[in-house]
Parts: C-alpha cells; sequence; structure tokens
C-alpha cells in the first residue's frame, strides 16, 4: 500500500511525506478495530 521508502528528496520534504504516511496508517488501523458498545 504504501512505499517504506522516502521518494523526495528534500529534508522537508520527507518530513511531511512521513507523516502523512503515518496518518494513512493510524486511519486504516483504527478502521480494523472493532467498535465497543
Amino acid at each position: 500500500m504504501l512505499s517504506p521508502k522516502l521518494t523526495l528528496r528534500n529534508y522537508n520534504d520527507q518530513v511531511s511525506e512521513a507523516l502523512a504516511n503515518m496518518k494513512v496508517m493510524n486511519k486504516v488501523i483504527r478502521l480494523g478495530m472493532p467498535v465497543r458498545q
């Protein structure tokens, strides 16, 4: 789904790319969690 390697060359862009990947992964993990009621 997401590549483990960073594709951008600029350091600040790499940081943004890593944060965006973490945000997406957290959202996917949250969708897979069961909802307790």
